[in-house]
């Protein structure tokens, strides 16, 4: 299973705590309206890596109460404010690759794949003349290395050699560092990605060093690890390691989704999907 940690969350309360360094630098803006709340951090420098244990970046959050109900539509707002960020991170006539990562056999793994089977994908099209002033956008969902045999950053670089696009963007599946994240935000860096990291599978990093072009990620927290839970409900750090102790270590090990996993990731990979796809919409109009 391909899990990045709920990294936004650990670096908001580490930058809030060291906000007066020059390194590190916090915004957070709140849509009362539509209750969002967005939340940038950026890591500036040498200082700020230090600080925080993290690459220099931007690390955004998009958070919503309700992310992942049903609100009689795709949660529009989520995914026109997914867009909007992407819009400034992305130049205007880029081609763009998205990769959706994850085990499309496994439900709370395959938010990437299912968001790769819902984009309008152009660069074919391209290719024979038609939507000659449309972004290009190609995409893949290389399965896990249990499937393949084959690290997926070697898939991604390999791809990125031949078809040459101008960045790549990854999604996947995130592990939680609160049960209150679940299904509730969507996270965005322009660090890359670290794949299964979030459930204890390491496996080779995903950025510009070793695909070629520049990697930003996004994920939405899908599963939470029992120790997270122990912390949600004890509060207290010495009592949780004082339970953990007690547990069995196949119990602590184990990571577990909301009951109504399978409907939250439907909604939410087509938020995300059309988040992307407003890229190419827009970028149609403009011409």
């Amino acid at each position: 299973m391909q899990n990045r940690t709920d990294l936004a969350l650990e670096l908001k309360e580490e930058a809030e705590e060291e906000s007066r360094l020059k390194g590190v630098s916090m915004k957070t803006r709140i849509d009362a309206s539509n209750q969002i709340k967005e939340t940038r951090i950026t890591i500036k420098d040498k200082e700020g890596e230090q600080v925080l244990g993290k690459p220099m970046g931007q690390y955004i959050t998009i958070e919503a109460k309700d992310l992942s109900a049903n609100d009689g539509s795709y949660h529009k707002e989520m995914s026109e404010a997914l867009y909007l960020n992407l819009k400034e991170m992305i130049p205007r006539n880029a081609k763009v690759f998205v990769a959706g990562l994850g085990n499309s056999e496994v439900t709370a793994d395959s938010l990437g794949p299912k968001v790769v089977n819902n984009l309008w994908i152009t660069r074919h099209l391209k290719r024979e003349g038609y939507l000659k002033d449309a972004m290009e956008l190609s995409a893949i969902a290389p399965g896990v290395m249990a499937q393949t045999g084959i690290e997926t950053s070697e898939v991604l670089e390999a791809l990125a050699a031949k078809i040459q696009p101008d960045l790549l963007i990854a999604v996947d599946a995130l592990a939680a560092r609160s049960s209150s994240r679940l299904n509730k935000t969507i996270q965005i860096s322009d660090t890359g990605i670290a794949p299964g990291s979030g459930v204890g599978n390491h496996r080779n990093e995903i950025t510009e060093r070793t695909v070629g072009i520049p990697v930003l990620a996004i994920g939405v927290p899908t599963v939470i690890s029992v120790p997270a839970i122990i912390s949600d409900i004890v509060g207290n750090e010495s009592d949780n390691g004082d339970i953990l102790e007690m547990l069995d270590e196949d119990f602590t090990s184990m990571h577990v989704t909301p009951k109504n996993i399978d409907e939250s990731i439907k909604r939410i990979s087509y938020t995300i999907s059309e988040g992307i796809n407003h890229l190419l919409h827009n970028h149609i109009k403009a011409e």
